[in-house]
Parts: structure tokens; C-alpha cells; sequence
């Protein structure tokens, strides 16, 4: 097929790297793990299902992926102690980590639900599960010669509604499309704040940064209302392939141009600009220190 929007090509090995990807099973996250594990890196695939896990798995070694490579590591980002156990599991095999892709998503979800932890399923499966993934995994991060964090978010989080934390687990603010904006908008959010506190932290050697992976024909709209689903096989016309949704995450994974940046959202492999509520520092704050809570993270965060 037709390739759209722009391609990673610079050659960069990954040999020797250690990455991990949440979502693996399918899509994007299956793109990005195959392209590093052929540039060489061993890829840790985080994902709920190991059956789908090991499906994609399948498809990654027919692709001349090497499969003593990619290692399935069970991670429910909907269930803080499965994140738990997957970041200690993560700390004990390996001495450090050079790259971990936020890239697993939930999209309109069709119904109001808490979580087995209390919060809104979209709201904890796309921003707090990953919050405390991370949160966990910076020790290994920090202790590469350059990490990297790469947060999948979406333009659609200019669509999103100024956050509300006294409501966002509340029925009373669930919508079929505010959950998941909301979600994006956090995500941008929170890889710009985590950036600022590395930065006053004086850690140089480990970045963050989210981006807009474009219009995917993806696995991702399975909650659709069933009228608006027929139309997706449409969606190859206009939309990107799983691979040309990869691209921007490839990039900012390896590229060396963007060796040191951190706190940046992208889109086509370039800077773009978040929305305007994305680049409002204070909420930024108040929603790590909200995050923090709320996945029982109140540990005073070493200086290793």
C-alpha cells in the first residue's frame, strides 16, 4: 500500500538496547516493537493478554524479528498491582532500560465503569496505569547511558475539556468522548511536567516527550457504536497504515536529532504545538501531584 506521512529512515542501531512497549498485542505498539527488535533491541512487550501477546509475537518473527528478543511481560494497565508486579519483574531482570513506548490505549470506552483501584476505566487504562509504569521504571531509565520516554497521546486532546479532578470519577462526567480527550490531554501533560522535574532534579541523561501518532486504522475504535463501525473499512483510504502510525514513536525512540530534548509534543516526526491547556504549567504540577495519590505513589523519589 500507499505510505502516508512522514517516515523514520535515519539508521540508527538499536543493538544492545534494552525497550520496553505497553500494547504490543496489535497496531502501533506491534509496528514499534518490530522496528526496534530489527534495529536489534531486546523489546519487552507489556500487554493484558499473553494469548494476543503472543500472537503478535507470531506475526513480529514472521516479519525476521528475532523472537529470543521479544519477551511477553503481563501488564493490565487497568489494575495498579499488575502494574506493579510488571515494573518489579522489569527491575529485577534488567540493570537498566533505554526506551519505554506508553503506547497501549483504550478509546471510547461505552460505558461508565470504575476499576478494581476506583477509577474511571479509560481515565486509569490511558493516564494513571502508565503514570505509575513509568513512575516505577525511571530508577532503570536513569540508570541508561540515554533513556527515553515516549508517550503516545492524540490532537484530540485539543478537543478535551480543562481537567477536573474532583469530578473524573464521577459518572456525572463520563461522556462517550471526553474520557478518552481527557486522557490524551494528561498524557501531554504529563510528559511535559516529568520533563520540568528531571530538569530541576539535574537528571540530563533520560528525556520525555508525547506525540500525535495520526489517524490510524487501527484495532483502537472497537468500543465504536456499532452504526459508525461499518465505515471503518473506509478508513484504509484515509487513514494512515499501523506502520505510518508508528513512525513519529520510531522517531522519537531513536532519532539522534532529538538526543536531549525533552518536554516536547510531536507529530510527523516534527515539534508540534500542544493545546493551550497542555502548556499550563500549574495544572501540569497539580496533576503529578493529583497522579501521585491517586495510584498510591508517595514515595519520596531517591536520588540515585
Amino acid at each position: 500500500g500507499s505510505t502516508k506521512g512522514a517516515h523514520f529512515t535515519e539508521e540508527v542501531s538499536m543493538e544492545g538496547k534494552v525497550v520496553a512497549v505497553t500494547g504490543v498485542n496489535t497496531g502501533i505498539g506491534l509496528e514499534t516493537a518490530k522496528e526496534l527488535n530489527l534495529r536489534g533491541a531486546k523489546v519487552y512487550m507489556l500487554c493484558r493478554s499473553e494469548k494476543r501477546a503472543e500472537e503478535g509475537k507470531k506475526k513480529m518473527i514472521e516479519s525476521g524479528c528475532d523472537g529470543s528478543r521479544l519477551i511477553f511481560s503481563q501488564c493490565d494497565l487497568s489494575k495498579f498491582a499488575s502494574v506493579r508486579r510488571c515494573a518489579e519483574r522489569m527491575i529485577e531482570a534488567e540493570p537498566r532500560l533505554d526506551v519505554l513506548v506508553n503506547n497501549a490505549g483504550i478509546m471510547f470506552y461505552p460505558q461508565f465503569e470504575l476499576t478494581e483501584d476506583g477509577h474511571e476505566m479509560t481515565w486509569q487504562s490511558n493516564h494513571l496505569g502508565p503514570f505509575l509504569l513509568t513512575e516505577l521504571l525511571l530508577p532503570l531509565l536513569r540508570k541508561a547511558e540515554e533513556g527515553r520516554i515516549v508517550c503516545v497521546s492524540s490532537a484530540i486532546h485539543h478537543k478535551s475539556e480543562p481537567l477536573d479532578f474532583s469530578t473524573i470519577d464521577s459518572e456525572s462526567s463520563f461522556s462517550r468522548l471526553q474520557p478518552y480527550n481527557r486522557s490524551k490531554l494528561a498524557n501531554v501533560m504529563y510528559a511535559r511536567d516529568l520533563a520540568r522535574r528531571l530538569r530541576e532534579e539535574g537528571v540530563t541523561n533520560v528525556t520525555v516527550n508525547s506525540l500525535h501518532p495520526g489517524v490510524v486504522a487501527t484495532e483502537l475504535p472497537r468500543h465504536l457504536p456499532f452504526f459508525i463501525r461499518p465505515l471503518s473499512f473506509l478508513a484504509g483510504y484515509f487513514m494512515k497504515s499501523e506502520k505510518d502510525g508508528a513512525q513519529t514513536s520510531l522517531y522519537l525512540s531513536m532519532a539522534n536529532e532529538v538526543k536531549g530534548v525533552s518536554g516536547g509534543y510531536y507529530d510527523e516526526c516534527a515539534r508540534a504545538k500542544e493545546s493551550r491547556l497542555a502548556r499550563d504549567d500549574e495544572t501540569c504540577k497539580r496533576l503529578y501531584e493529583y497522579s501521585k495519590k491517586a495510584v498510591g505513589l508517595e514515595i519520596e523519589r531517591a536520588k540515585y
